[in-house]
């Protein structure tokens, strides 16, 4: 009989559960989003993500085991995202899982929510080790040569802003919606990537560390140059600036990607997280592998952004290799998957994000 295992994610605003088995197959997943919660204050409020989590929580580990077909006393685990996160929603998650664990009697897996977007490749195509994971999304950005479910290199990742936050501050500086990739990525098919200059941050310099925080004031510069002089921004320039941010993204990436696959030394390139469902930057990173001869996988775009059936993975990774958790397990703001690696640059005094 295969493991059959319980995940549950509540890093960010996504609350999430799902039934997953050790053959590969998703039973179910659940995923209750919160953008309407935050569509008014231009990005997620920790306050109001961790009370929608409490109050959802229960409901989408119910959906869940239904849509599955499953029990309680059906599980072989529990596995939960202990970090790194907004600690008000992975607290929320931590403390469902272990009342669960402590009423059932089932394991309790403690799961890094990074490894579960590194690990899910294996889940989806069952790939062996090692891999390139390219982790590309709103709070984290960096690449992972992964030699086993808990052996994480860190070969480069971003000094400041994520990719995918630069997205939501380009958009919100245009006056578009939130979620800004989206919203960017469409305002962009109607633009001329050429158009507007902007930089290519840290090409000039070796390695595979990302920086995007300037890219973003440089959008800044363009738009106030442009309202200075026109009195506001034009739809059409509007649409320029986005096409050229995107490209720009999608050219450093391409190229830190081409960098660390080299440095790696591994078949295959994966790509995972929300930023991986922008249409030009896959094309790029497409071309990237298939010039260095590796395989491209980037899984379907329902297990990139964040959800619980890589946190299950995950979870029956760690299950495998025998790990447990008691009822001392914590909730972790920050984890970095890279443990013997310096923190980045941007990380600020609290540590490492990732």
């Amino acid at each position: 009989m295969p493991l059959t295992v319980l995940g549950i994610e509540s890093s960010c605003d996504d609350t999430a559960a799902a039934v997953v088995t050790d053959d590969g197959r998703v039973l179910s997943s659940v995923v209750s989003g919160q953008t309407a919660l935050h569509a008014d204050f231009g990005g997620v409020v920790p306050e109001i993500a961790a009370r929608a989590h409490a109050e959802r929580l229960d409901l989408c580990v119910e959906a869940a085991l239904e849509q599955a077909g499953v029990t309680l006393r059906d599980l072989d685990a529990i596995a939960v995202t202990a970090g790194p996160g907004l600690i008000g929603g992975v607290m929320a998650g931590v403390m469902l899982a272990k009342g669960l664990a402590a009423g059932t009697g089932l394991p309790l897996v403690g799961v890094n929510h990074l490894a579960g977007h590194a690990l899910t490749p294996r889940l989806t195509d069952g790939i062996g080790f090692p891999y390139l994971m390219l982790l590309v999304s709103g709070g984290h950005c960096q690449f992972l040569r992964v030699s086993g479910p808990e052996a994480f290199t860190r070969l480069g990742g971003t000094i400041d802003d994520a990719p995918g936050e630069a997205f939501d501050k380009v958009a919100k500086l245009l006056g578009l919606p939130q979620p800004g990739g989206p919203a960017v990525e469409a305002e962009a098919a109607k633009g001329d990537p050429d158009a507007v200059s902007l930089p290519r941050p840290l090409l000039d310099r070796p390695g595979c560390d990302m920086s995007f925080s300037g890219l973003k004031t440089a959008v800044l510069r363009v738009r106030d140059q442009a309202v200075a002089a026109e009195g506001g921004l034009r739809e059409s320039l509007r649409a320029d600036i986005c096409a050229s941010f995107q490209a720009a993204v999608a050219e450093v990436l391409a190229e830190k990607t081409r960098r660390a696959l080299a440095q790696a030394d591994v078949p295959v390139v994966a790509v995972a997280g929300g930023v991986a469902a922008n249409r030009t930057i896959r094309a790029a990173l497409e071309r990237v592998a298939s010039d260095a001869g590796a395989r491209f996988l980037a899984p379907p775009l329902a297990l990139c952004t964040d959800n619980a059936a890589m946190i299950a993975w995950a979870g029956i990774e760690r299950f495998r290799l025998g790990h447990r958790d008691g009822m001392d397990l914590a909730a972790r703001p920050r984890w970095p998957l890279d443990q013997s690696a310096a923190p980045m640059l941007g990380a600020g005094k609290r540590g490492a994000k990732a």
